[in-house]
C-alpha cells in the first residue's frame, strides 16, 4: 500500500513542515545512488526496536565512507542532518512492513525495509539497507508472497528493482526489473495474484520517446513484458483500492505515523522519528611526534701526552 497522496507532493509538503519547525531551509532531494549490488549491515544482527508509545528512533551511524560516497560537506561545527522517510506500509494479519529510505538534505543514503510480527509493538529491519536506493511501494498478494519496489537514485531514479519474499517476509531477495540499465522509476505496481502483476514505469521527461510504459508479469515478477507505451500518464485500476493502512506525516512530533483505519477513524500502530543522528567527520587521529634523534656518542677525553724534549 502506498503512502497517501502523490509521492513527491507528499515529500515536499512534509519536508516543508519539518524543516520549518527545525528552522532549516527546505531542499528537495534528487538523490544519489550506486549499483544495487552494494548492501550494508553485513554480518550484523537486526536490532529489535520496541514501541514505547513515542516515535521510534531508527539506529543509524554515519561513517566516513557514507560522507565520502555521498559527497557531504560536514564538519564538527556544522554536521549534516540525516532523516528517515517512510513511503509505504502493508499488513498481512499481525505482520506489518514499512518501506522508505534514509537521506540527507540532498542525497539518498540507504533504503529501509522495516517489519513487525506483533502489529507494531516491536520492529526490526527485514532486509539489509541498500546504499543509494529508496523503496516506494509494498504489497502482498497473500500471506506468503510479497514485493517491495524501489530504484537507485544517482543522479536520477534508475535501475528499478524488486525485493521479493515467498515466505511471508522472513526473507527477501533483490531482483532487477530490467536486464540492462534503465533510467526511470516505478510509478505503480500491483499483483492480482501470486503470479500475475502489472507495473507502470516512468522514463522521465525529455527522453524523446513515450514517457510511460506498462508492463505485465506472469511469473511472480521474475520477468516483465512491455504491453503499451505512451506519453499520457497511466493508472492501474486494481491498484486504486482503498487502503486500510497508511503512512501519515506529522510535523508536530516530527515523525511518520503508521496508522490503521477502524471505521471512520485512523488509529496509530507506531511512529518513527524523522531526525536521525547527523553525519559528522571523525576527528583526525593525532600522529605521534617523530622520535628525536639519539645524541651522538661523546668521545672519552684523551689523556694529556707530555711533550718530549728534543735530543741534544
Amino acid at each position: 500500500m502506498k503512502v497517501t497522496g502523490a509521492r513527491y507532493s507528499f515529500i515536499l509538503i512534509f519536508r516543508a513542515i519539518v524543516h520549518a519547525v527545525m528552522g532549516r531551509a527546505v531542499t528537495f532531494r534528487q538523490g544519489a545512488g550506486i549499483a544495487l549490488m552494494a548492501s550494508v549491515l553485513v554480518g550484523q544482527e537486526p536490532a529489535v526496536l520496541e514501541n514505547l508509545g513515542k516515535p521510534i528512533l531508527l539506529p543509524y551511524h554515519c561513517t566516513e565512507a557514507d560522507i565520502q560516497w555521498a559527497g557531504l560537506s560536514c564538519s564538527a561545527e556544522e554536521p549534516c542532518p540525516v532523516y528517515l522517510e517512510l513511503t509505504a506500509v502493508e499488513a498481512i494479519g499481525d505482520r506489518l512492513f514499512a518501506a522508505g529510505n534514509i537521506h540527507s538534505q540532498t542525497v539518498t543514503l540507504y533504503s529501509v525495509l522495516l517489519g513487525s510480527e506483533n502489529a507494531g509493538r516491536s520492529w526490526f529491519e527485514a532486509h539489509e539497507r541498500i546504499r543509494g536506493a529508496g523503496l516506494d511501494h509494498i504489497q502482498f498478494a497473500d500471506f506468503q508472497n510479497g514485493w517491495a519496489s524501489g530504484e537507485a537514485l544517482s543522479p536520477l531514479p534508475q535501475e528499478p528493482f524488486l525485493l521479493i519474499t515467498t515466505d511471508g517476509g522472513k526473507t527477501w531477495r533483490q531482483h532487477a526489473i530490467f536486464s540492462e540499465p534503465r533510467v526511470g522509476s516505478i510509478q505503480q505496481i500491483w499483483f492480482s495474484s501470486k503470479n500475475d502483476g502489472s507495473l507502470v514505469f516512468d522514463r522521465g521527461p525529455g527522453t524523446g520517446e513515450e514517457r510511460y510504459e506498462l508492463y505485465q508479469s506472469h511469473d511472480a515478477g521474475e520477468t516483465w513484458n512491455l504491453q503499451e507505451a505512451r506519453n499520457q500518464a497511466m493508472r492501474l485500476k486494481d491498484g486504486a483500492a482503498a487502503a486500510l493502512w497508511r503512512v501519515q506525516a506529522e510535523g508536530k512530533t516530527q515523525s511518520f505515523r503508521i496508522e490503521h483505519q477502524e471505521g471512520n477513524r485512523w488509529t496509530q500502530a507506531a511512529a518513527f522519528a524523522v531526525n536521525l543522528p547527523s553525519c559528522t567527520p571523525q576527528p583526525a587521529e593525532a600522529k605521534p611526534a617523530p622520535d628525536a634523534p639519539a645524541p651522538a656518542p661523546q668521545e672519552a677525553p684523551r689523556a694529556a701526552v707530555p711533550s718530549r724534549s728534543p735530543h741534544k
